[in-house]
């Protein structure tokens, strides 16, 4: 294995999380009695410019030409978009004459803000099912892999863009060198890229070894991301932290002849992955201690629970979950099953562990003990959904970053922020969010 940005063989090893299926497969009952392929899940840092990586052992084809993740069902990641996209558009004054170009747009959970407010955009998105729900509500959809040939395609019909957004997109590319050449054709010679990555020193800080599975290469401190997009000419000028998927970096990148000195908050941030140690090897060693902790408290809890003869579900059924199931080895003996808003896995398992997938009306027919929520990432908006399961004394369970409860007393409506109160607003609505879904 050699680095994939800069071509090193020295790559440490940072955690072996063993051999799991990868982590979007659900099974149909009649895979069930199958082999079920399981490939190699160890991350590793480049000793010389410090990315972190994964080999790449399935292709992007595999995983993405039929997908079963669309954005649109957190009501909290679709606001989130509506948020950058309005800020976006005052930042770069964006208007009818501009042009926007999302990569990997999934179900239009984005674009369509930016349809809503009469600015030309397109969508390039892979998985031919998500890309059609995108269409459906009125998002210009191409449906492909972004590639170098692709890009310059899509600039020679429609122009090169103002702006390229990459959300939740870059650690997706094994070829990370193709892949940011793509962006930067996509953009105009004056233009912006902006890119939403989860950010690794969230991810060494506090032990989010579960944002760790095939379909996600690489892992991204700012300086490494600041390496990567220079091998396209892209220079990072700002960058915010996020708070979506526990903790990202929205990075701000212009071509370099047009680039200012990057800001305050660059620096700022760099200083504190420095002082994390992530800026030296040696920095990412304590990681798998953290992952055996998360694994030891969850089975200890799950196997009391057992013993005191209560009932464990879940609720969701992510990528990162199925991540943290594999490696605690959790199965429908500690968890019956788990639910997800999502028709799409309905009546389908969990790779591997094969627990079942329900609709999310399964916890208030059955009134389980506990709920294990496995996207921990958005637990403001999973307890606003799930407080009432107090009503017959159930429990919320969060695994990350450290095993805890959620509050569910009224006390808990009051101290939420202004944006999970529009969550809470708009979770009524929840299950017909995601009519698009195959």
């Amino acid at each position: 294995m050699r680095c994939r940005l800069c071509d090193s063989e020295r790559l440490a090893s940072v955690l072996d999380l063993g051999a799991t299926p990868p982590c979007e497969k659900f099974l149909a009952v009649d895979e069930l009695d199958l082999p079920e392929p399981t490939y190699p899940l160890h991350l590793r840092v480049c000793e010389d410019c410090l990315l972190l990586q994964i080999p790449a052992l399935i292709t992007p084809e595999e995983t993405f030409t039929e997908y079963a993740y669309f954005a649109s069902y957190s009501d909290s990641w679709v606001r989130h978009a509506e948020v950058f996209v309005t800020d976006a558009i005052k930042r770069l004054n964006l208007n009818a004459d501009s042009l926007v170009v999302e990569a990997a747009s999934n179900d239009g959970y984005l674009l369509r803000h930016v349809v809503a407010a009469g600015i030309p955009c397109l969508g390039i998105e892979p998985s031919v099912n998500v890309g059609a729900a995108a269409r459906e509500i009125g998002v210009p959809t191409e449906t492909a892999f972004l590639d170098e040939e692709f890009a310059k395609r899509i600039r020679a019909q429609h122009g090169p863009a103002d702006l390229v957004v990459a959300n939740n997109v870059y650690a997706h590319v094994p070829d990370l060198r193709g892949f940011t050449r793509a962006l930067r054709e996509l953009m105009a010679d004056d233009g912006w890229l902006s890119i939403e990555v989860h950010h690794a020193l969230n991810l060494m800080e506090l032990g989010q070894f579960d944002t760790i599975y095939h379909e996600h290469f690489q892992y991204y401190t700012v300086l490494s991301a600041q390496r990567a997009l220079a091998t396209a000419g892209l220079a990072v000028v700002d960058v915010e932290l996020v708070a979506t998927h526990g903790g990202s970096i929205r990075l701000w990148a212009r071509p370099e002849a047009v680039a200012d000195a990057p800001s305050d908050r660059v620096h700022e941030v760099l200083r504190r992955e420095a002082a994390a140690g992530l800026h030296r090897p040696e920095g990412y060693r304590h990681l798998e201690t953290s992952a055996q902790r998360v694994r030891h408290e969850l089975l200890r809890f799950l196997l009391d629970a057992r013993a005191q003869g209560k009932r464990v579900v879940g609720y969701g059924a992510p990528g990162k979950g199925n991540t943290l199931l594999n490696y605690c080895g959790i199965r429908p003996d500690l968890l019956s099953y788990t639910v997800d808003r999502n028709p799409y896995k309905h009546g389908r398992f969990t790779p591997g562990t094969r627990i079942p997938i329900y609709p999310t009306a399964r916890i208030d027919l059955d009134r389980p003990d506990v709920v294990l929520v496995l996207p921990w990432n958005l637990e403001a908006e999973i307890t606003a959904q799930l407080r009432h399961i107090a009503e017959w004394g159930g429990e919320l369970i969060y695994p990350l970053p450290t095993l805890h409860g959620a509050v569910l007393s009224d006390e808990h409506r009051a101290v939420l922020s202004d944006e999970h109160r529009a969550v809470l607003g708009e979770s009524n609505n929840a299950e017909t969010r995601g009519r698009h879904a195959r």
